[in-house]
């Protein structure tokens, strides 16, 4: 008997179909995956699993049983819960607190058992304890934490209530590599118990890794079930855009003797240590490394949107003081972030008024011309292939794809020289990656300058013209033409210049 069995559902949003023909049955003990472009009924899907959106047409059986969910408390009655990319937390309560929120042990007189609810936290945390700093302890308040250890709280915040069905939407895509293996281990042991997992995710490793089956999604509609061991990533992606995308890689641009447009000199602060680099003239220079190095620091550093405390950054030649974003922006520089819910759209208003929003802080502007923006802001919308209903609808009615689109948009607007990007692609699909190399191709080609942080290391070596490698706030090595490869990158994100000072040092004292 399938643990969930999902036929022919259906959701429209006014005149635009979020879900034709949703298909879908995941059997106990499994993890199935929903592969689809961003667009394409995935999150609809699961919204309908969770009871947080109802259909108009279809059936749902959970473990046999004909179901219609109108609230999400149903589905968890039912033993269905969800890890969102999201995140559901509080920011001023505890790890504990959060981890047992709406799930608090009781001892009565509608008081919290303290102790209990303590003791349960302990526990869970204890799961990612090899991979986590010292300061992920169950009385420390979430906002203390950096984007990943929050990531495994609400995964934990999830696991805490031994769901039956467990749905994880891009759960891995804030974690580093080591928290991906041990939250792995945990999906393993789940699975010998019993528990059916739905995973959506676009990094096509993790599906081989530890996916049984999986359904692909297109347009709206379920256009095939497949075992993963029985089929080739390029049919998966087939299935996904209905058309043959090729894996040859952009080639790469020769930048060597073109004028460099930004020099950054031994930049210190917000975890960054003496970073010194030059950026030339439309080119893509990556920041590599494993996550969290310090190449998002020095991004947001030269956004203005940190405080730096020593060093020097020009700017044709000239000393400049990046000090605020609006400041960055008056020298040309843009900041698109991967992190749609804090450095990119306002979920709930127009789509209009999200893309001129840079344009009208720039120019300090309190009272716009919807009509003048509207014929200003379409040669972009044409540009990107944007799908919407309206320049009306609020951004929360678009796909992940078309919500990073809209933060691209906002920014080609200001027509910027250097173009900041914090790993952009983040959650987003393979088509929609592809129309984005193809825009920095095309904007390189005209002279704008990307510098450029990505967690897929695939995309960055296959797109980056150069490659800084970062550990610990350092960078330890630049990478140019044919030394843009796997084992120079790895090679050099495991080895610091701390350590080469200490073994230069360490010669000199023995000689």
């Amino acid at each position: 008997m399938p643990a969930l069995e999902v036929s022919s559902v259906k959701k429209n949003y006014g005149g635009v179909t979020a879900l034709a023909d949703g298909n879908f049955v995941l059997q106990e003990g499994e993890v199935h995956f929903l592969m689809g472009s961003n667009g394409s009924g995935k999150s609809t899907l699961c919204k309908i699993i969770s009871g947080a959106v109802a259909p108009d047409a279809g059936t749902i059986s959970v473990f046999g049983e004909n179901v219609e969910f109108t609230k999400p408390i149903e589905s968890k009655e039912r033993g269905i819960s969800v890890v969102y990319q999201e995140l559901s937390l509080i920011p001023e309560l505890t790890i504990a607190e959060n981890i047992m929120l709406a799930n608090e042990p009781g001892k009565g007189f509608g008081l919290i058992n303290k102790e209990k609810e303590r003791a349960r936290g302990s526990e869970m945390v204890e799961l990612f304890r090899s991979v986590v700093s010292s300061d992920f302890q169950i009385d420390t308040i979430i906002r203390k934490l950096p984007p990943d250890e929050r990531q495994l709280v609400e995964i934990l915040k999830v696991l805490a209530t031994d769901p039956k069905i467990i749905i994880f939407d891009e759960a891995t895509s804030s974690l580093h590599r080591d928290q991906v293996s041990a939250f792995f281990d945990i999906i393993r042991r789940l699975k010998q118990q019993g528990k059916s997992i739905i995973f959506i995710t676009h990094r096509m490793v993790e599906v081989y890794e530890i996916g049984d089956r999986a359904t692909v999604l297109r347009n709206g509609s379920s256009v095939g079930d497949v075992d993963v061991k029985d089929i080739e990533q390029s049919e998966i992606v087939k299935m996904m855009v209905g058309t043959d995308i090729g894996t040859a890689k952009t080639k790469k641009r020769d930048s060597r003797g073109k004028n460099d447009v930004l020099r950054v000199k031994e930049l210190s602060g917000n975890l960054l240590h003496n970073v010194s680099f030059s950026v030339r003239r439309g080119e893509i220079l990556a920041l590599g490394g494993l996550q969290g190095q310090g190449q998002s620091a020095l991004l947001m550093s030269l956004f203005g949107a940190v405080p730096v405390h020593s060093g020097v950054i020009e700017r044709g030649g000239e000393k400049i003081r990046l000090s605020s974003p609006r400041k960055a922006m008056g020298k040309g520089f843009a900041f698109i972030s991967g992190d749609r819910s804090t450095y990119g759209v306002m979920l709930i208003r127009p789509i209009l008024e999200n893309l001129i929003l840079s344009v009208t802080y720039r120019a300090k502007r309190f009272f716009f011309s919807r009509k003048k923006y509207k014929e200003e802001v379409m040669p972009v919308v044409e540009q990107l292939s944007m799908v919407f209903s309206s320049l009306k609808a609020s951004v929360n009615e678009l796909s992940g794809g078309n919500q990073q689109k809209v933060v691209i948009g906002r920014w080609l607007l200001t027509e910027p020289d250097i173009i900041l990007m914090d790993d952009p692609t983040k959650g987003i699909d393979v088509h929609t990656k592809d129309q984005l190399y193809e825009l920095m191709d095309s904007l390189c080609e005209k002279g704008v300058s990307i510098i450029w942080h990505s967690s897929d290391d695939e995309e960055l070596l296959g797109h980056a013209d150069r490659v800084l490698v970062f550990n610990s706030g350092e960078i330890t090595e630049e990478l140019e033409g044919e030394r843009i490869t796997e084992f120079d990158l790895y090679n050099a994100a495991f080895r610091s210049r701390s350590d080469e000072d200490e073994k230069t040092d360490s010669g000199n004292a023995k000689i």
